[in-house]
């Protein structure tokens, strides 16, 4: 089983490949979900040495660099790179 850990955003690396997949209103609906309930879903990362590599959840990450958060909840795994 999973566990939902936090990490430092700063520490989250994007694939330049996910970033074409950003929208800045799923952001914005996210963000205000965010604010309101707080983070219901961790992303998913992998490591890569000293940083971590965004698997899933490239919305939810952005949502919460938007609202100024420093760490982010995440399930650590193990995916194979691409």
């Amino acid at each position: 089983m999973m566990r939902r850990e936090s990490f430092p955003i700063a520490s989250i690396y994007v694939p330049v490949k996910r970033r074409t997949e950003l929208n800045p209103k799923t952001v914005d609906e996210l963000a205000a979900n965010i604010l309101q309930a707080g983070q219901q879903t961790p992303i998913l990362v992998r490591r890569d040495g000293e940083r971590f590599i965004l698997v899933e959840g490239l919305h939810r990450l952005e949502a919460c660099r938007k609202l100024g958060e420093t760490n982010i909840f995440c399930y650590l795994v193990d995916a194979r790179k691409h």
